[in-house]
């Protein structure tokens, strides 16, 4: 069973904007919806900086957008750790996501002293059929 939660939803929010301001330049960026143990729920907004040729949300944005809730997921569980650092990130594109906001939810697999181990699945607003799927390691500094 995890821990309690160190950091909650405006917690986390807060850190992100404090430590990441260019998170949001040019644009709105990946907004969190809701953590919980081992878990953490991030919006991407729908905008025309992240579009790719064709009016599809583009491949960097949605690896983004995981790479930040894995991030985010880790923080409520172990707090502030700026340099919490992604080591390994993989993707599986499975289809052209809708003309809308995504929501990816992540969930941590693994939550050790030094790595955490999550996969994210990530959707487009409205619709049950995943657009990606991604899988990642996080080092996390010594105390």
């Amino acid at each position: 069973m995890p821990a309690a939660l160190l950091m909650d939803r405006d917690a986390v929010a807060a850190f992100l904007d404090e430590a990441f301001p260019q998170i949001h330049h040019g644009g709105p960026g990946p907004v969190v919806e809701s953590v919980g143990p081992l878990t953490a729920t991030m919006r991407l907004p729908y905008h025309e900086r992240h579009l790719r040729p064709g009016g599809t949300l583009s491949g960097p944005a949605m690896m983004g957008l995981a790479d930040v809730a894995l991030y985010v997921a880790i923080l409520a569980q172990i707090g502030p750790v700026a340099l919490a650092v992604t080591t390994n990130l993989s993707f599986n594109f499975m289809r052209k996501p809708a003309q809308a906001d995504l929501l990816a939810e992540a969930r941590l697999l693994k939550l050790g002293r030094s790595l955490a181990v999550g996969e994210v699945l990530i959707r487009s607003v409205g619709q049950d059929d995943l657009v990606c799927h991604a899988t990642g390691t996080y080092a996390i500094p010594p105390k």
